[in-house]
């Protein structure tokens, strides 16, 4: 394997990782839908400001997100437009297995 595949997939990896949390995973779910203030995500996700801001640093260092200061608040949105795609067929298959998980409980 080269070592431009390696860093490729190392890159992939780390938006990935940058998913993987499920307090940044609802702030991009709520990104989806249009910018928000990160004061709106604080509240969404009930942290502590510099917490959600750790959050946010983490999802754009991955370029996830991007931000934008506007006075003297920041607003974020969501620069990786494949996640809904992503985020669709993922969720899609969480809910066939709660819908396989009810048939099993209702056929016993």
């Amino acid at each position: 394997m080269d070592d431009d595949y390696k860093r490729y997939i190392a890159a992939q990896a780390r938006i990935f990782k940058a998913l993987g949390h499920p307090s940044r995973l609802l702030m991009v779910d709520v990104l989806r839908r249009g910018e928000k203030c990160v004061c709106d995500l604080q509240a969404l996700v009930g942290d502590d400001i510099s917490t959600v801001s750790k959050h946010l640093s983490v999802l754009r260092d991955a370029g996830v997100v991007s931000s934008e200061k506007r006075g003297t608040s920041m607003y974020y949105r969501l620069t990786l437009g494949c996640l809904d795609n992503f985020l669709a067929c993922t969720g899609a298959l969480i809910e066939q297995r709660v819908l396989s998980q009810v048939r099993m409980i209702k056929a016993k």
